[in-house]
């Protein structure tokens, strides 16, 4: 008998699978702050990603030292699963080029990504990836760091299918409040809160377009911050509104507390794993054919169409640190763990 292909053989093509990265990035510029996220990240393991911040975190006139700080954070042993990565300032800032050379130069074989805030246009995000990508040649590290970037700007948002399709390019985040900003007061400062920013239809629009580039080049889209940050049940709210409404896979923390909150939102619920399992079993049992599947108290029909968004479900389940039944896991994955 032909042994059972995998799901990722059986059904995902070449190209087709988005990277494999923690649902939640969680930003902290201070050195406690970074400090206190190694340790909780340490303790909840790689469900989140941390951003050093060399932008807004860097203290003025005090830059170079803050970049060799977080040089330092990312190639210690508090960067226990490679899954911290730093965030530069814009390309057209004075410190962007010394953010690479220190960073990289130092530690980025370290790295699991380079963020690039407020490129204008497609011209500056190809500038900043030929100097990123010039920086890892000229000091033999981090040839294959991922790069994210933040599209915040008018002209990145009309250019955001082109910036999704640049190689370097693992996720695209909104920057809400700074998009807010370039309206010039058109847009009342109500969409930059918990509710407005799901409602005020340019925001809204902003936010379909990022996350449907984004799915389009098979890259991760990465939803902005919840200010609110004391309010857990509003943040809960607005992540599963970008989750389950907006196509969003990512979001930002800035805040620890909010760090669980997000990673449970965009876990998909036990029901969903055990559904995705019962499919996906039974169509590996019948080599990827379509099967007939009861749920809910009718038969359904499923084939790879619907095979695929299953194995999403599990895929997420695993980001999101959810545990399977070993023998599933290792039929599924290859691998019980």
């Amino acid at each position: 008998m032909t042994p059972s292909l995998l799901p990722q053989q059986a059904l995902v093509d070449d190209g087709d699978a988005a990277p494999d990265i923690p649902v939640c990035d969680h930003y902290c510029g201070t050195e406690p702050r970074m400090r206190k996220a190694l340790a909780l990240q340490a303790e909840l393991g790689p469900v989140f990603d941390i951003t050093l911040d060399c932008e807004d975190g860097a203290p003025v006139g005090a830059e170079a030292a803050h970049a060799q700080l977080c040089a330092e954070l990312a190639l210690s042993a508090d960067n226990r699963f490679g899954r911290v990565g730093v965030r530069v300032h814009p390309v057209d800032h004075a410190s962007f080029e010394a953010d690479l050379d220190t960073l990289i130069g130092r530690a980025g074989d370290r790295l699991a990504f380079v963020m690039v805030p407020k490129p204008r246009h497609l011209a500056d995000a190809q500038q900043a990836m030929a100097l990123i990508e010039q920086t890892a040649r000229r000091h033999g590290r981090g040839q294959a760091l991922p790069v994210h970037m933040l599209v915040e700007t008018h002209g990145a948002l009309r250019d955001v299918q082109a910036i999704a399709q640049l190689p370097r390019i693992q996720s695209l985040s909104f920057g809400l409040m700074d998009f807010v900003s370039a309206h010039r007061g058109a847009i009342p400062h109500t969409a930059m809160g918990v509710q407005g920013q799901f409602t005020h239809p340019l925001v809204v629009r902003a936010k379909l377009e990022i996350a449907a580039a984004c799915h389009a080049a098979a890259k991760v889209p990465s939803h902005c911050v919840v200010t609110e940050f004391k309010d857990a049940q509003a943040l809960a709210a607005a992540a599963t509104r970008a989750a389950r409404e907006f196509g969003y896979t990512r979001m930002w923390s800035i805040h620890p507390d909010q760090i669980r909150v997000i990673v449970d939102a965009f876990s998909p619920s036990t029901a969903e794993v055990d559904q995705a399992l019962e499919i996906l079993l039974a169509a590996q049992a019948a080599q990827w054919a379509p099967i007939r599947h009861r749920h809910a108290g009718q038969d359904q029909l499923h084939d790879r169409a619907s095979y695929r968004y299953f194995w999403q479900v599990l895929l997420r389940a695993r980001r999101t640190g959810q545990p399977l039944p070993a023998e599933a896991a290792l039929a599924l994955f290859g691998q019980a763990a």
